[in-house]
């Protein structure tokens, strides 16, 4: 059924909510965005990954008269979106040099025939006088400018070729707009509605907080096997997301996840093309596979049972950070962010700001994103209540971070402060020497090695001055001086220099506070697995744990044989909202969250059927008929995912998935 031509009734945008994507109500500020879109305004959306941003356009363009068209930056996914689309019932095609022009004139033709409802682009793409030219012969009921703060030319993920689509009111002024991103400061926020001349637009900011996921940072001490530990420990057998700096560390740790009995698979720019699809048709289309990736891999991921994100290496910014860690838990249900971060991390990245291009203003925009990322990874306080007011939100202590389950110590590290940095003061004047922390915590702690010996640094007055802390200790002191600005980095080699406030420190006119370092226990995770280490969802009964699997046994068989991701079939809450509710009808099914008009055609029987194998319990004689939630939206359909970063200096994404 085409559905523009739906009738008055049947079209309105609650009707179409119900009848395409199964859910009876929507969540949070969805309505108020939807009929805005509806009525023909514009819209700049403020909502995290997993909010439901992507049904804010997609009902808007199955109500009006035409086509909407979305501007998404990736193409690498498109077929996949408009795959879950199809699934839904939607007439979705997209534009991109992965098609023949057989298969190119054919979603033109569709288009121009009224035959679609929504048409995925590239802003390369869009900015061609014959894609303009093909829109301006067909009707567009409205334009979706998903990863809205590529427009921002200070934000962390900058595209040229989103400045252009600000002709977008210009050359269709009739046409409602809507912006829409899950990461954004009021800086960027303020920049993406003069960019896209979106000032007068209806302005919807959601809360950041996504409360399901839990936030820990760990003091690195060989990150792979604390990687390894993490995912046995509490994450054998669920999907999972790893992010290093390199490609070489992605090989590297994709190897030994695998030899240790991890399925896991590297991906990264430097790969064959083809090999790199495969790993991510892999990582998209099974359970449980682990993608070892650097930040080239992440945009337009719609997998929703991502069950945790582990970064090996520091992110660049709390907006990376964030739109990363995001891509776990979009389903809703229990997923951790893990990051383990150390010494060399700071000094790492302190050195490729100093090296990157630019001017200095550049430079300064790094280093303030990599202090606001310093200061999340040193805070006493709730993680959670920091991440959110970095996007100038207010948070309460949240109770599912690693600072509130484990409460972090601080300590008066004024003298250990004025220790370290006499000695590094003491070297550049009496020697006009300069070393890294290896040289100067040997020094403190009264070492004589080989190299202390070499240069006779046993006869410095500070020699043996810091005995009083280990190593490890002595570390997070240079790191969080790092951090606070009261040492530098400088050189090839990561020699350790003084800054200006380092003379308030050394003084004594200015206290360091510090956190006290300490090992951050793993938690005990709460929930079932089945016999091949399989998540189950925590809040699912124990009766009904056989009947989710035989369904989600059904369920990969029915996306192998259609050659789509699993949840583009069903989510895993649709699944257990079916295994606890036993539907016997499909009339009942038809009641279940995520269950549209379409599903229910297609799957219905297949259902039923697997219920029917599972040896599902009957309902008790006296037990109340089942109802349905009051509100079935479980979860969000169809967010697309940030871009990778074109500034890494590690790294570079997989350009030939751009266009």
């Amino acid at each position: 059924m085409a559905l523009s031509d739906a009738s008055p009734e049947t079209s309105d945008a609650t009707q179409v909510l119900h009848r395409v994507f199964g859910y009876s109500s929507f969540r949070g500020e969805q309505q108020e965005i939807v009929e805005q879109v509806v009525a023909g305004g514009d819209a700049l959306v403020l909502m995290p990954t997993g909010g439901g941003k992507s049904l804010c356009y997609q009902i808007p363009a199955l109500v009006r008269e035409g086509t909407g068209v979305v501007i998404s930056p990736l193409i690498a996914l498109m077929q996949d979106q408009v795959d879950a689309l199809t699934a839904l019932g939607v007439r979705a095609g997209f534009l991109n040099s992965t098609q023949d022009p057989y298969e190119r004139q054919a979603v033109e033709q569709a288009f121009l025939a009224d035959e679609l409802d929504l048409l995925y682009l590239a802003p390369e793409r869009l900015r061609t006088e014959g894609t303009q030219r093909l829109l301006d012969r067909g009707t567009v009921s409205l334009f979706a400018i998903d990863e809205a703060h590529c427009v921002a030319q200070w934000g962390h993920d900058f595209r040229p070729d989103y400045l252009a689509l600000s002709m977008l009111h210009e050359r269709w002024p009739k046409v409602p707009r809507i912006a829409l991103t899950a990461t954004a400061t009021e800086a960027t926020h303020a920049e993406i509605a003069a960019r896209l001349g979106l000032e007068d637009a209806r302005h919807f900011v959601a809360s950041f907080d996504r409360p399901n996921i839990q936030y820990r940072i760990v003091p690195k001490n060989n990150p792979t096997k604390q990687l390894l530990e993490l995912i046995r420990t509490e994450h054998a057998g669920d999907a999972g997301v790893v992010y290093c700096l390199s490609r070489a560390s992605v090989e590297k740790t994709a190897a030994f996840l695998v030899e240790h009995g991890v399925d896991a698979v590297p991906y990264h720019a430097g790969m064959d093309a083809r090999a790199r699809a495969a790993n991510q048709s892999r990582f998209l289309r099974e359970d449980g596979v682990v993608v070892v990736a650097t930040i080239a891999f992440g945009m337009g991921i719609d997998k929703p049972d991502v069950r945790f994100v582990a970064h090996l290496d520091l992110p660049k910014s709390v907006e990376g950070y964030y739109q990363e860690t995001g891509r776990a838990g979009r389903d809703g249900e229990p997923a951790t962010a893990w990051l383990a971060y150390g010494l060399q991390d700071v000094v790492q990245q302190r050195k490729l700001i100093d090296g990157s291009e630019g001017d200095e203003a550049h430079r300064r925009g790094l280093a303030m994103h990599l202090d606001a990322m310093l200061a999340l990874c040193e805070t006493v306080e709730c993680r959670r209540v920091r991440l959110l007011a970095y996007f100038g939100q207010r948070g309460e202590p949240c109770g599912n971070c690693d600072t509130c389950l484990t409460p972090g110590e601080s300590w008066d590290g004024t003298v250990a402060a004025q220790k370290l940095l006499s000695t590094v003061w003491r070297l550049a004047k009496e020697r006009r020497q300069k070393f890294g922390a290896g040289q100067i915590i040997d020094i403190l702690q009264g070492k004589k090695t080989a190299k202390v010996i070499q240069f006779d640094h046993d006869a410095l007055s500070v020699f043996g001055v810091g005995a009083e802390l280990g190593t490890a200790e002595w570390r997070g002191v240079v790191r969080q001086l790092l951090a606070l600005r009261l040492l530098a980095v400088e050189g090839e080699y990561g020699t350790l220099v003084l800054t200006e406030e380092s003379g308030e420190v050394l003084g004594g006119r200015r206290t360091v506070q510090m956190r006290k370092e300490k090992a951050v226990p793993a938690q005990a995770r709460k929930e079932a697995r089945s016999g091949k280490g399989a998540r189950v969802p925590v809040d699912l009964p124990a009766a009904a744990v056989p009947v989710f699997e035989a369904l989600r046994a059904w369920r990969a068989a029915t996306a192998k044989e259609q050659g789509v991701p699993a949840y583009v079939v069903f989510h895993d809450a649709t699944l257990r909202e079916i295994a606890t509710r036993l539907p016997a009808t499909i009339a009942e099914l038809g009641t279940i969250g995520g269950v549209g008009e379409a599903k229910l055609t297609k799957y219905g029987e297949g259902v039923l059927d697997a219920l029917g194998r599972s040896d599902a319990p009957e309902p008790a004689p006296d037990a109340p008929a089942p109802t349905a939630p009051a509100s079935k939206s479980s979860g969000p359909l169809f967010d697309d995912e940030l871009p990778p970063d074109p500034d890494e200096e590690m790294e570079e994404p997989p350009w030939d998935d751009w266009q």
